[in-house]
Formats: C-alpha cells, structure tokens, sequence
C-alpha cells in the first residue's frame, strides 16, 4: 500500500464543503469508485491504496475541486463526471487500475465474488443506477445485490434498502394467504431474508427492519411511490408484467439505484408477456443502465443444478 497526500488550493471552506458533499459522500464515493482511503483535514487530503489507483483518484479530486469554482457536486454530477469514459483518459473499469472487486464489504463480514461474471455485475452496480442481471438461477444474483446494497448502505451513501417481488408463484394470490401484509409477502422474499440473515446479525436485521431501514414489499404496492436515496432490488423479476415493469423502472427518486435480477427460463405468469423480457432490448442502450448476463457455468449450488439445467436446456 503506497500513502500520499495533497493540498488543494486556493484554501476555500465552502468550495471543499462543496467537494466533500453531505457527511462526506461524495469522497466515500470517491474511495469506492477507485479502491481508495481518502483522509482529509482542510484542504489536504490523504490517500492510501495501490499507486495506479491513488495518482487516478488523486487527479479526479484535484479537477473536481477545480470545477467548485462555478458548479455545485451533486451525486448526480459526481457520477456523470466519473463515469465520463475520458476521465483521465481512463474509465471506472479500465484496465490500469488495481482491482479489489473480489470482496463486497458489510462491516466486518466480507462476501467474496468468485467468478469474473460475478466481479462484472459489482463494476456495473458501481458505475450504473439501474442494473439488470438475468441468468441461471443459483447463480448469486440476487445475493450479490443484496451484498452491494448493504455495502452501500455502511458506506452512507444510500439511506435506505427496498426489497420487492413479485407474488405470483405456485399460482397464487396475496389476498388467499393468511396473516397480515407482512406474513402474506414472507413466503415469496425467503430467499431475501435467507441472504440478509448470511451477511448480518440477526439482531441488527431485525432492527433495521424495525427502523424501515430495510423494507419489503410485493410489487404491486410499489405504484405512487418515489424511492429517493434508496437501493432498490426487484427479485423475480421475469414475473413481473410489463404494465409492472414499467410502474417499478419510473419509481426510481434522487440517488437512488435499482437493481434487477431474474431468470427468463423460469416465468411462472399464467396469461401475461413477461415485462423482463420486454424491457432489456428497449433500454439496455441508455446511459447509466447496465446488464450483466449469468449462464449455468456460473452456477454454485450442487454440482447436479448445473448439469440439471443444461440438461433442460438441451431439451429446448
């Protein structure tokens, strides 16, 4: 690990509040972005990390620190400038810098990507708002989203995690389960829980379930709603119509990020066109949307899974 610092001049109090962001956020996105420790007192600032990495975020601050003289940093433009593909005559996942993205990070517990697809899906939630990853099931998509998204939140640049999915599965309806909203929708967010109680204690999840830190939902209550500073993830989403497709993309608020996972081998809607199919080919082009796509060599249940889907997938 190399350690430098930097003074950024002239010295102006409110131009560095303007750099630094709210409680620090846009340098948190900054450590994030470039695999960084970024200290600051003042106007100097301290960097700790691999050299390449460290002379990239350290001339990223430097113009702009330049570019408060006329602009306010929000969160929106601070994305648009680091994921300008002539930043430093370098992109967020080019090559020269030293990669660390085989780890997501939630307080002390560590989850470790293992495959190149896996460290592909971290880099697009990294440099995208909305993120699709479709594939096999079984291959961690939905609890590397959930892993991402805690980190997120530890990192305080989000405020809040929403979890939704659909409930259509084994044909049935909400209104024909027992209990409340809470226990109808349980059922269908299992694997959710199942990957929230992996990462963090039982006691913290309960508590930020108890703050509304953490929310679930079913889809079909997410209409009306505008989702700000939230990471949002659609699990299931290949059974989502394109009516809630549609709903569930234009609830995205102010530095918020959605992710989209799902398996269109496996749609469970009985008369309608499913809106994860429909909707890829129509925005996968538009800036700041990202899809990563997993195969059954990515896998990682039983070895029989992989065998068991290639075998339906022979049968096609």
């Amino acid at each position: 690990m190399d350690k430098i610092s930097i003074t950024l001049e002239p010295v102006d109090n409110n131009r560095l509040l303007n750099l630094c962001g709210p409680l620090n956020n846009n340098i948190k996105e900054l450590e994030m972005r470039f695999n960084v420790e970024i200290n600051h007192r003042g106007g100097s600032f301290y960097f700790v990390g691999a050299k390449k990495n460290i002379d990239i975020a350290s001339k990223a601050l430097k113009e702009l620190y330049q570019s408060t003289k006329d602009n306010d940093i929000s969160s929106d433009t601070l994305r648009e400038f680091l994921n300008n593909p002539n930043l430093l005559n370098t992109s967020l996942g080019d090559s020269s810098l030293v990669k660390d993205t085989q780890f997501i990070k939630f307080k002390d517990y560590k989850v470790k990507m293992i495959n190149k697809n896996q460290e592909r899906f971290f880099k697009l939630i990294k440099s995208n708002d909305l993120i699709f990853s479709v594939g096999a099931s079984g291959s961690g998509k939905t609890f590397l989203a959930i892993a991402a998204a805690l980190h997120y939140l530890d990192l305080g640049l989000m405020k809040k995690i929403v979890l939704v999915r659909p409930a259509v599965e084994a044909g049935e309806n909400l209104g024909f389960l027992p209990g409340d909203l809470s226990q109808k929708i349980d059922p269908y967010l299992r694997p959710m829980y199942d990957a929230l109680n992996t990462i963090m204690e039982t006691r913290i999840l309960n508590s930020y379930i108890e703050q509304n830190i953490i929310e679930v939902a079913p889809l079909a209550y997410m209409r009306g709603r505008t989702l700000n500073n939230s990471f949002i993830i659609l699990d299931e989403a290949q059974n989502s119509t394109k009516e809630q497709m549609k709903m569930f993309l234009t609830r995205l608020g102010k530095n918020s990020k959605a992710v989209i996972t799902g398996d269109i081998t496996q749609i469970d809607l009985p008369n309608a066109f499913s809106g994860l199919v429909h909707v890829i080919p129509l925005i996968e082009n538009i800036p700041g949307v990202g899809v990563c796509e997993f195969s059954e060599e990515d896998v990682l249940r039983h070895p029989i899974v992989k065998k068991i889907i290639q075998a339906y997938e022979k049968k096609k």
